[in-house]
């Protein structure tokens, strides 16, 4: 199979790479990577030696230097075609999500594989627009000439998938890696082996290796990965992996997006309207077991409305969200435990939940009252059903201390009837995106860039800021 149309002249310089890839990806081996999480659920992976590694981002070299990729009708093509194949594999979807995280088939429609399509879609009506050189005025001192600025590849891209969000965090970058004319290395998440086998399935069965490849593989195979001389890497994770993926691509000078996370506040003013803050945690925190980078991680809540706002939240998780498993599944034993160990530490009380069973990766939706900054729940991000409540009188005050115990966060969330009052908060807390009477959501435009600051992360991707992502900005003039 060769790279979708890929030129007859350029076939030649690929006869011994693609052989050679296409010899080792045909076999399986134990697992040997050092991460356990596969052996537990028992299934195999096909894992790549380190040898076998160069030699797939070789053919990816060669076959970005051929300029096939540069086409922009080849670009459609291959987004046609991935969207062809998400649509074809979209049941094997539904069950991997569904054994891997407990995830519903209308969670998976909204936040997985319905994301990645609206995705491409936006991509196919707007590429052509943004593929356009644009012109730039002329100033005197260089007329004169023609000068414009042109969006190139950056060629040979990584792209490292998280668990939490394993078709969406994985597919919606590749996107955005394809709009842009690069070749793509794609490792997937090994703690969602169900998902990561149906996404190897869907990008295989699309794409020949030396375009857009998938390695499975945990911690060894993703340093071998990073010590590769990569044109580009995109990792979605924790602060901690992102310092890692940043340390190693400084040895290349090789631009990332690091897309991270953070505690991120749920403010809720007086005038709020409680029922709608309701509805919204209850969607922001609990759907996908509180895995999510952009939930609220903690609800702080003016003193004069939190007897009455907890009242109807602690009611709505009784009625909707009754049973150990509601919220489905956290991702391994081992998160269930290190929750349990933090809401044991905890000195706040615990008004619902608080219930877990590690072997089934089931946590209650639990919310914990009188709870202080210097709380074990407050230390770090949750990523979990967990809800804290902290208490303020003092708008002023309630932004300083957030700002002060945990700054730019990915989100920030405000609820009050009076838009006046929110956006000086929200223009307060440096923050990567903000909203006000709502949770999460914003991250479903693509005409929003979606990224953090500082600890949450850099650069920004969806819709035109993914096509931006995955290009180097390059200034051309023409003298005559």
């Amino acid at each position: 199979m060769l790279p979708l149309s890929m030129p007859k002249d350029s076939i030649g310089i690929f006869l011994v790479t693609i052989n050679q890839h296409h010899a080792v990806i045909s076999r399986y081996q134990p697992f040997e990577s050092g991460d356990h999480h596969q052996k537990e659920r028992g299934l195999p992976m096909s894992y790549l030696s380190p040898a076998e590694i160069d030699v797939l981002f070789a053919a990816q070299k060669a076959f970005f230097a051929s300029r096939a990729t540069y086409d922009i009708p080849y670009r459609k093509h291959a987004l046609e075609r991935l969207k062809g194949a998400i649509i074809d594999n979209r049941e094997l979807l539904y069950a991997a999500l569904a054994a891997d995280l407990g995830k519903t088939r209308e969670v998976v429609d909204l936040a997985e594989i319905g994301e990645v399509l609206h995705e491409v879609d936006f991509a196919l009506a707007h590429l052509d627009e943004w593929a356009t050189p644009q012109s730039v005025p002329t100033p005197d001192l260089i007329a004169p000439s023609e000068c414009y600025v042109v969006q190139e590849p950056y060629g040979v891209t990584y792209i490292i998938g998280p668990f939490n969000y394993p078709v969406n965090l994985t597919l919606t970058p590749l996107v955005g890696a394809i709009v842009g004319g690069n070749t793509c290395i794609v490792k997937p998440s090994e703690t969602t082996p169900e998902t990561s086998a149906v996404i190897e399935k869907i990008i295989s069965e699309t794409f020949a290796p030396e375009y857009i490849t998938v390695v499975q593989g945990g911690r060894v195979e993703n340093s071998h990965l990073l010590s590769l001389p990569f044109d580009f890497i995109f990792f979605t994770g924790s602060p901690n992996v992102g310092k890692v993926v940043m340390k190693a691509a400084a040895e290349h000078l090789t631009p990332v997006v690091l897309e991270l996370g953070g505690k991120c506040p749920l403010i809720v003013l007086p005038d709020a309207d409680l029922d709608l803050v309701v509805s919204q945690v209850m969607f922001g925190k609990f759907i996908n077991s509180g895995q999510t980078c952009i939930a609220p991680d903690y609800l702080y809540v003016h003193s004069s409305i939190k007897e009455a706002l907890l009242a109807k939240l602690v009611e709505q998780v009784k009625q909707a969200l009754p049973d150990l498993d509601s919220t489905g599944k956290l991702i391994t034993a081992q998160q269930v435990i290190r929750l349990q160990a933090i809401l044991a530490q905890s000195q706040g009380h615990v008004l619902v939940g608080g219930l877990a069973d590690a072997e089934k990766r089931l946590f209650s939706a639990t919310i914990v009252d009188q709870v202080q900054w210097d709380d074990a729940l407050m230390a770090d991000e949750l990523f979990g059903p967990i809800l804290p409540v902290l208490t303020f009188d003092s708008v002023d005050t309630a932004v300083e201390l957030v700002n002060r115990y945990h700054p730019k966060p990915l989100a920030v969330y405000v609820f009050t009837a009076n838009k006046e009052i929110a956006i000086p908060i929200i223009n307060h807390i440096q923050s990567g995106d903000a909203q006000v009477n709502g949770v999460m959501l914003h991250a479903f435009s693509p005409y929003l860039p979606f990224g953090g600051i500082g600890a949450s992360g850099m650069g920004e991707y969806h819709g035109h800021y993914s096509f931006l992502a995955f290009t180097h900005k390059k200034s051309v003039r023409i003298v005559g």
